[in-house]
């Protein structure tokens, strides 16, 4: 049983993914303080207080406070879309670095000249 414990700990997937659940969680720290302190108050400027916490629906003694629903609501659309803008500037960066063609080396080159010469009688 250690054994097979051990073997499910060092796969490559296992890893990967504690390392990928660590940062995903650091991540979201970052981007929820992104959302909170800035953009939250930008947007505050324009449409005014944005806390719907106040909002409650009572019946008897029970209350349902679906202002604060409303809030997540809006703090996960807001979340979602600074991602969305992050991941799409990530992977233009990452186009724009794999874009660059590889310097080949000087027998690289040679071969690869030789090649087309040899391309060019084939086709004669």
């Amino acid at each position: 049983m250690i054994k097979e414990f051990k073997d499910f700990i060092s796969r490559g997937n296992v890893v990967d993914m504690a390392v990928g659940i660590i940062v995903g969680a650091a991540f979201t720290s970052i981007v929820k303080s992104l959302v909170n302190n800035l953009i939250n108050p930008l947007i505050g400027l324009f449409i005014g207080k944005i806390d719907l916490s106040n909002l409650v629906w009572t019946i008897g003694d029970a209350q349902f406070k679906y202002g604060s629903f409303l809030n997540s609501v809006i703090n996960f659309l807001i979340i979602s879309f600074v991602i969305f803008l992050m991941v799409k500037a990530i992977n233009r960066f990452r186009k724009k670095k794999e874009e660059e063609p590889a310097k080949l080396s000087e027998e690289a080159q040679y071969l690869k000249e030789i090649t087309e010469l040899l391309k060019k009688n084939e086709s004669k």
